[in-house]
């Protein structure tokens, strides 16, 4: 990657609940102060990013498989809203000799847990997209 490159490192555990989820983004993210605190308004800003001067964007969540315990369509609703962000980013057109910005969103675990996140996220991207 050329450029400059910003990195914010969420925490899985700390995301107990949908709020606490948001303030992990507003926090690591910076989101700006018109962010919604909704999932809608987290898919808006995770399709942005202009607030953050960088060409590219690492996201990364330590202990995913941890967000959001016991709340298993609010998990989906994460995982799904990082799945998409993701792609939104990965498919732009770019005009012949421009480099566009990235977004990569790398999601950690322990060895035990890989397996059932990996099926968790595989299930988000067979789901219809989010209105």
């Amino acid at each position: 990657m050329t450029g400059r490159t910003y990195v914010a490192r969420l925490d899985g555990r700390e995301m107990q609940d949908t709020d606490a989820v948001f303030q992990q983004f507003y926090d690591g993210l910076r989101l700006p102060d018109y962010f919604g605190w909704n999932w809608n308004a987290l898919s808006d800003c995770l399709g942005d990013l202009k607030w953050l001067s960088a060409d590219h964007h690492v996201l990364i969540i330590e202990a995913a498989d941890e967000a959001l315990p016991g709340d298993v369509s609010g998990q989906r609703l994460l995982f799904r809203t990082l799945l998409r962000a993701g792609q939104r980013w990965s498919y732009r057109q770019k005009p012949e000799g421009i480099e566009l910005g990235r977004l990569v969103v790398v999601m950690r675990c322990d060895a035990a847990s890989a397996p059932s996140l990996k099926e968790q996220m595989l299930s988000c991207l067979e789901e219809p997209p989010l209105s």
